[in-house]
């Protein structure tokens, strides 16, 4: 998910805003309504912790799935 944020705004809440960077989002940073800068995670390479908690933090945001959907997965493209 993106997030986009004033200037001020950021300078303000740059605590909360790399939380949520850390957590996998970005953050776009405008001035009035241009964007001029982008905040995203650096990715860790070979760490498995930052890695399960990236997908942990994908999963959060993600909607639920019915079991109905799960069957249907199971079987798509299946013929019968």
């Amino acid at each position: 998910m993106t997030i986009t944020i004033k200037v001020g705004e950021a300078k303000t809440h740059l605590s909360n805003l790399l939380a949520k960077v850390e957590a996998g989002e970005e953050v776009i940073i405008s001035r009035g309504n241009n964007p001029i800068a982008k905040l995203s995670r650096i990715p860790k390479t070979n760490d498995l912790g930052a890695l399960i908690e990236e997908v942990r933090a994908a999963r959060a945001r993600a909607k639920p799935v019915t079991t109905e959907e799960i069957v249907a997965w199971k079987h798509e493209g299946h013929r019968y």
